[in-house]
């Protein structure tokens, strides 16, 4: 008596074993028999990237005396006049963070800006006023909320060597950044900080009065 298994042609046969195979694969089984057949589709990922080169090197004379967060949300439309949105046209939201150090340049200290009097024991200096680093936006908290695209910029997407290029809206959400670190009290919360580093350090030095202003 022949089974109906037995009865397939040596074709479907194969087709069922095939079948059976990548059903184990795809529902992640091992079997005992064949060990790591687990593994045959894990993705390894490898680290081939060359040595760190030295550029330059160039000597910091300036106090970090205070660092803004801040965060913006991008919307960016880019649009053809005599075309629908839905044929050509952009319109990207992107969430951007990042933050502004403000610093004191102490190398624009001149002799001329410090006096002591002659027992030491009080101190007079003028230093520059407090400036703003450029934006820095933070890739880890960065993103695009949403990307809308008309055909043509879709199209245009599959030939392009970085389709999901987002340097548009990141120089903007930089942009954003540092005006709104201009427009805040960034740069007076680094004279205050930078006043009292300079009270606290000529105070250990035996200064018993630090006056600092700032302006040219």
């Amino acid at each position: 008596m022949t089974t109906s298994l037995e009865r397939l042609p040596g074709w479907a046969k194969i087709v069922s074993a095939v079948v059976l195979v990548l059903a184990v694969l795809f529902a992640g089984l091992r079997w005992s028999l064949l060990p790591g057949l687990g593994d045959v589709f894990r993705e390894d990922t490898h680290d081939r990237t060359g040595p760190t080169l030295l550029k330059s090197i160039q000597d910091i004379s300036r106090y970090d005396a205070a660092s803004g967060n801040f965060q913006v949300v991008v919307d960016l439309e880019k649009d053809t006049k005599y075309l629908p949105d839905a044929v050509r046209g952009t319109r990207t939201l992107y969430v951007g963070a990042g933050t502004v150090d403000s610093y004191v340049d102490l190398a624009k200290i001149r002799d001329k800006d410090v006096k002591v009097d002659k027992d030491r024991t009080s101190a007079t200096l003028r230093l520059p006023h407090a400036a703003l680093g450029k934006p820095a936006l933070d890739p880890d908290h960065s993103y695009a909320v949403s990307k809308q695209r008309g055909l043509l910029d879709r199209l245009g997407d599959v030939f392009s060597d970085n389709p999901n290029d987002e340097r548009a809206v990141q120089r903007l959400a930089a942009r954003h950044i540092g005006d709104a670190a201009k427009d805040s009290e960034l740069t007076a919360r680094a004279e205050e900080n930078t006043t009292g580093m300079l009270k606290g350090l000529l105070g250990s030095l035996g200064f018993k009065e630090v006056h600092v202003t700032y302006g040219t």
